[in-house]
């Protein structure tokens, strides 16, 4: 259920192998554009973004699930929430926000020039079965009793742990690895019933080690090709024995407990919509926060098309490698969000809207 432990890989193993701000990778969209910005956050009359969101239903949904899950939350929030939802059915023309009581405060970026990092995770579907039959070799365990230090993953890997623990059995190492680093995931047990939700159930305690940082490292991958799919495609063309002692070199390891017809949530405990909700650092922007995003457009290939969209979202997770300028929007289920989720790694300007003081209806 705590997905937020699903940033470790790709908002951890990938966003720290970026290159210095210095290097200006524009190709990432690091445009330089704003000048200089001295505040972490700066109110401006009006963002200075082109379009509309493009996401209003998303965010909406979005919001009703706060509601209903997070009454608190959403209470905390609401004047903020029912603000841009009249601004979105408006039109959302950034240049009306403070007729609508908003104000947006531009976050400096992570080179004080506006620029902030944009990551991406998923909720993964994975193959599985209850018991251990043909290609489905590779458990996923529960989370055993604590008593003393739980083993590694490698000690895992070579059988450390008592079959009574397993919860499934899937057809790939390399997918049940991704599950872990995302936190959770959806299991298909090829019976024709509903996917079964495997949330967070625990770790081993044991430090996280990038294997994408090790790839670098090894001079197998370049650090400007660093991917998911950069690590599939490593997996592919490696043997079994190959493929598990690059994940031996992260000695972390995560349990999951099984949910049926559960939705995917962050920290919060509210569900997540799809490019409608970011993990962020609550130190910074607090859970229920609303962002209005200018996201990089990607091509196939996970490549900046030189153009953005315009998202309004909700932070309602966090992750240990989520810290200052720099959000992990969650990117959905299944393999076309892990596509998306694979490749981003860009840059992009932020917004965090408020309710405007003056207007009766301020939250600070």
């Amino acid at each position: 259920m705590k997905s937020h432990w699903g940033k470790v890989l790709i908002a951890g193993c990938l966003a720290t192998m970026l290159a210095a701000c210095s290097s200006k990778p524009t190709d990432r969209g690091q445009q330089y554009k704003d000048g200089e910005l001295t505040q972490p956050f700066s109110l401006v009359n009006q963002p200075d973004a082109v379009g509309a969101p493009i996401n209003a239903g998303d965010f909406a949904k979005q919001v009703g699930l706060i509601q209903g899950a997070s009454p608190r939350l959403y209470g905390s929030q609401s004047a903020v929430y029912e603000a841009v939802e009249r601004w979105l059915r408006s039109g959302g023309d950034t240049r009306t926000l403070r007729q609508f009581g908003i104000d947006a405060w531009q976050m400096q970026g992570v080179d004080n020039y506006g620029n902030v990092q944009f990551t991406g995770y998923y909720t993964p579907v994975i193959q599985a079965r209850h018991t251990r039959q043909g290609a489905f070799q590779y458990p996923i365990y529960r989370m055993p009793p604590k008593r003393g230090r739980l083993p590694s993953r490698a000690q895992i890997y070579a059988g450390a742990l008592s079959d009574k623990y397993v919860l499934a059995w899937s057809n790939s190492l390399m997918d049940n690895f991704i599950m872990d680093v995302q936190g959770s995931g959806y299991v298909d047990f090829g019976d024709g019933e509903p996917l079964t939700f495997f949330g967070y159930g625990g770790k081993n305690g044991h430090p996280y080690v990038s294997i994408g940082k090790v790839l670098i490292d090894r001079g197998e991958v370049k650090r400007e090709d660093m991917s998911m799919q950069a690590i599939r495609e490593w997996g592919q063309q490696h043997s079994e024995a190959e493929v598990r002692e690059l994940l031996e070199q992260n000695p972390s390891f995560v349990f999951f407990k099984p949910e049926k017809l559960a939705p995917v949530k962050g920290a919060s405990a509210v569900p997540l919509v799809g490019r409608a909700s970011v993990a962020s650092d609550s130190s910074i922007v607090p859970a229920g926060s609303t962002i209005l995003a200018e996201v990089p457009v990607l091509d196939d290939n996970g490549k900046f098309a030189g153009q953005y969209e315009l998202r309004v979202m909700v932070a309602l997770d966090v992750g240990g490698a989520i810290k200052g300028q720099h959000f992990d929007i969650y990117q959905g289920i299944g393999d076309a969000a892990g596509h998306r989720a694979g490749w981003f790694n860009h840059y992009g300007r932020v917004w965090v809207l408020k309710t405007a003081p003056g207007t009766g209806i301020f939250n600070g």
